[in-house]
């Protein structure tokens, strides 16, 4: 039975924010009934074409928390009818404040959600206004508290650096106030200005303008030291967790292990293929509803072996961990060492990678130029 991990598209939200570039809308969510059952439908059909034993389920967005609880429900006990399920599988859906009630929540957790992802972004009243973030901190506070009230106790938060009129106090204030809330795991996340996002309109007229360069480093290393001395581990670039409490979804993408998505936009990966589904969510439900399953699909990469090596290579280097020498070997039955002894020899004479008998590593100087790295496997 093929291990996979599942992820769900759920592309309504209340408003866009400012920065988002993913695939959501603010004004279709009369279509979440129609979508849901379109999303089980092409469950359903994913299911029959190979036996899967399914590790995470990972509810993302969007805004997974604006639509009906019952359409939840609904669709975590089609997973559970289509699929097996592992004893031990992390089941994830992303909150928003201000889109949640207890009545909600409670009812992700007797579905067996056991993860809740809340995404916060920054403490700053002021900065979530900025950034088109739809609640405020105190409505963050409850949702937080509704979570742990109904007995959901891994949690993460989302948190971003490098936003507009973003100061470094801004940075430590936020901290401060999560880490006495004790999450399980942080995320956070430097700021991408996106094209044709609102957000890269409003710093190119001079509305809001961008902490420099220096200052994003010192508000991620900040981050960094912080959280350490918190009590959390850094597993990988932007995420920190208690023992424990890493996330198997995000751990598993970066081993290269497979994945299927299911709803518009959502990406696959199996059998060495990266594929997606069209983001019209009207086309989406037509092609479902006539049973044109593949019309959906869009493929991106039908990988050789030596893409597949340079891909793992790009996503490995995320983990503070590293590349594992032998776990490179055992996939690929090649020396790293030997496949990409150019591209290593350059990186360790620029000092942005560590080289040692087991794992190959970013340094901390590679961390913060980490894009360089990525792009001599590219």
């Amino acid at each position: 039975m093929e291990k996979i991990g599942l992820y769900i598209h759920i592309p309504f939200c209340k408003r866009k924010c400012f920065y988002c570039d993913f695939c959501s809308y603010a004004d279709k969510l009369d279509l979440q009934e129609q979508y849901i059952n379109a999303v089980i439908k092409e469950l359903d059909y994913v299911s029959k074409n190979k036996e899967y034993l399914v590790e995470t389920v990972y509810i993302g967005g969007g805004t997974p928390s604006i639509i009906n609880e019952k359409l939840i429900v609904q669709l975590i006990n089609s997973i559970k009818q289509f699929f097996k399920i592992d004893d031990s599988a992390e089941i994830t859906i992303e909150i928003n404040p201000g889109t949640a009630s207890e009545e909600k929540i409670n009812a992700y957790k007797k579905a067996g959600i056991n993860r809740a992802s809340i995404g916060l972004q920054s403490a700053s009243d002021k900065l979530l206004e900025e950034i088109g973030r739809i609640h405020n901190f105190n409505e963050f506070e409850k949702v937080y508290s509704l979570v742990q009230k109904v007995g959901i106790d891994n949690i993460n938060v989302d948190l971003m650096i490098g936003l507009p009129n973003q100061t470094l106090d801004d940075v430590e204030d936020t901290l401060d106030k999560i880490v006495k809330k004790n999450p399980s795991h942080i995320s956070v996340y430097s700021l991408i200005v996106e094209p044709d996002t609102k957000m890269e309109e409003l710093i190119s007229n001079g509305t809001l303008q961008l902490p420099d360069e220096d200052t994003e480093r010192k508000m991620y290393w900040d981050v960094v030291n912080k959280l350490k001395n918190c009590g959390y581990n850094q597993y990988e670039i932007s995420n920190f967790a208690k023992k424990g409490f890493e996330s198997k979804h995000n751990v598993d993408c970066w081993n290269q292990k497979e994945y299927i998505g299911a709803g518009i936009a959502a990406h696959s990966y199996v059998n060495g293929t990266r594929y997606s589904n069209i983001c019209s969510i009207e086309e989406y439900i037509e092609n479902i509803e006539n049973k044109n399953f593949r019309k959906n699909v869009i493929i991106h990469e039908t990988q050789c072996k030596e893409s597949m090596m340079k891909e793992y290579m790009i996503i490995g280097l995320r983990k503070i961990e590293g590349i594992c020498i032998n776990d490179f070997e055992k996939k690929f039955q090649k020396d790293p060492l030997n496949v990409f002894k150019n591209e290593l020899t350059k990186l360790k004479k620029q000092n942005l990678i560590d080289i040692n008998k087991s794992s190959i590593k970013l340094t901390k100087k590679g961390m913060d130029f980490a894009n360089i790295v990525w792009e001599e496997f590219v």
